[in-house]
């Protein structure tokens, strides 16, 4: 493809018209530096879409008139550049081509005060109203499949993804984490103007944040006045240092699994932000819902795909139910169940194929769990108050490090009611039944006629959903998916995109 600058309004159309396929956007001020680079090499590495990366210094975003003069200009350098690095055209309108004069059509708008009005918000008033403006402006231009953006703006970023929601963009919001320098401190277009002192003082100020959050992850707790006090004695003027939940930007709170330690200071005339977020687990993602939904197939993909542990909980109810068919234990005398369950051991172990095999006591059941038999009796042995209680806590011991996706009744609700991300994967009974039928292996199902199926299926959706005990119930704050109709790919790239807006992509460097 021949690589393009467009430098008029009116060309975006004819060249999105021309060019007949989706385009990736990277919307900058120029002055381009490594984190830059970094977003434009991954939205190329990403997909085979027209990478467009475009250069416009926003009046709106500054509130300083100075600040908006002084702001470094080096667009031969840019336009090398973002060439160099995959860009396949760069976008570079003047101030009348994005905001032309008495035109009506232009939108102004302002940021939402709950986002907007904390850290950078409280003393640069309006500058993230021309923010919103300019991207609105942009995204309508150019129509992009996907927008990159960098996290090292995390409050712009969150406000970024307000915009796309409130004004139903299709637009995917794609980040990168914060990228750092040689010395610790982010890169950014400001550093230019930092004399040697003052980048001692910036990298001080970083490598504080660093070393917070490293001691959070043994300590789980945060000193902000012992921060503040080690800033001051460098004579560092702080302009805020806050301990905040990543996502509303309000106070942290203990049950907080992940949260933000934002900052920003002053050296000179220079001002500069950072940012580190802290977490006391890794990550862990809930997915409940009824049987057939298709919660093993998508949650062995999702842990695949997301490098995290993948908890069966399902097969941990089963392999029980068959231990005691086999073992023909009396499940009704709890007394004597509690004794039994000291003993029982259930573990998961990778066999060749990269798959998970099931083992009680040593014996591998991974096949003989999935019978009929099995699925005829487990809701009964799930909902023994004995028996949860053993699971429930065997499974919170394995999450306690966290990163894992789990799937069962009751993750959401029961077992990691403070998961990041719960989903409530379902369908309808029809398509459960089919699926259940068109599964190899399920040798039962498959002996069994559809409308016997689908009774069997309504019959084990209304015992898991009126058990005493951890019912199937979708958590207030799941998301639902009704798969019906969708691939399983479809269906897994939908909960791992919403992962990646839930989950910042700092937390996942080692």
């Amino acid at each position: 493809m021949k690589k393009v600058i467009i430098r008029k309004t009116e060309e975006i159309e004819n060249w999105r018209r021309n060019i007949n396929s989706e385009i990736n956007f990277i919307p900058t001020m120029g002055n381009l530096h490594n984190g830059h680079i970094k977003l434009i090499s991954t939205a190329k590495n990403d997909n085979s879409n027209v990478n467009l990366v475009s250069i416009f210094i926003n009046p709106l975003q500054f509130d300083n008139k100075l600040d908006l003069e002084n702001y470094p200009q080096t667009i031969d350098n840019d336009i090398k550049l973002s060439f160099s690095n995959g860009a396949d055209a760069i976008f570079i309108p003047s101030n009348e081509d994005i905001y032309p004069q008495n035109n009506k059509n232009i939108k102004f708008l302002k940021a939402p005060i709950k986002l907007s009005s904390a850290l950078c918000g409280l003393n640069r008033i309006g500058h993230f109203d021309g923010v919103c403006t300019v991207v609105y402006r942009l995204l309508n231009l150019i129509k992009p499949k996907n927008l990159y953006l960098g996290e090292k703006d995390w409050q712009q970023l969150l406000i970024l993804k307000n915009l796309v929601l409130r004004k139903k963009l299709n637009v995917a919001i794609k980040s990168i984490p914060t990228q750092r320098d040689f010395d610790g401190i982010p890169l950014s277009s400001r550093n230019l103007h930092l004399s040697k002192n003052e980048r001692k003082l910036i990298s001080f100020f970083s490598n504080e944040l660093l070393e917070a959050k490293k001691n959070f992850q043994q300590e789980k707790k945060i000193n902000l006045n012992e921060i503040i006090k080690k800033l001051s004695a460098k004579k560092i003027t702080i302009e805020y240092l806050e301990h905040l939940h990543p996502h509303t930007l309000q106070k942290a709170r203990f049950e907080d699994n992940i949260s933000l330690l934002a900052g920003a200071i002053k050296c000179g005339e220079t001002r500069l932000i950072d940012h580190v977020f802290l977490m006391k687990r890794r990550p862990i993602i809930a997915i409940d819902g009824p049987a057939g939904s298709g919660k093993s197939t998508v949650t062995k993909l999702i842990a695949k795909k997301l490098k995290l542990l993948y908890l069966d909980t399902g097969a941990m109810y089963r392999a029980l139910s068959w231990l005691m068919i086999k073992e023909s234990i009396d499940y009704k005398k709890e007394k004597k169940l509690h004794n039994i369950l000291k003993d029982i051991s259930i573990v998961f172990k990778s066999n060749t194929n990269s798959h998970q095999d099931v083992y009680v006591n040593n014996y591998c059941v991974t096949e003989e769990i999935r019978s009929q038999k099995i699925s005829s009796i487990v809701s009964k042995i799930s909902s023994i108050k004995e028996v949860r209680k053993f699971l429930v806590e065997e499974q919170r011991k394995i999450g306690e490090s966290g990163g894992l996706v789990a799937e069962g009744r009751d993750i959401g609700t029961t077992v990691f009611p403070h998961a990041e991300l719960k989903i409530f994967l379902t369908a309808s009974i029809d398509e459960r039944a089919k699926r259940r039928k068109s599964d190899k292996n399920s040798k039962d199902s498959q002996e069994i006629d559809l409308h016997t199926l689908k009774e069997l299926i309504k019959k084990r959706d209304f015992e898991d959903s009126n058990r005493e005990i951890s019912p199937l119930i979708k958590a207030n704050d799941a998301i639902e998916i009704i798969t019906d109709g969708y691939s399983i790919n479809e269906v897994v790239d939908k909960i791992i995109d919403l992962y990646n807006d839930k989950i910042p992509k700092e937390i996942e460097i080692k």
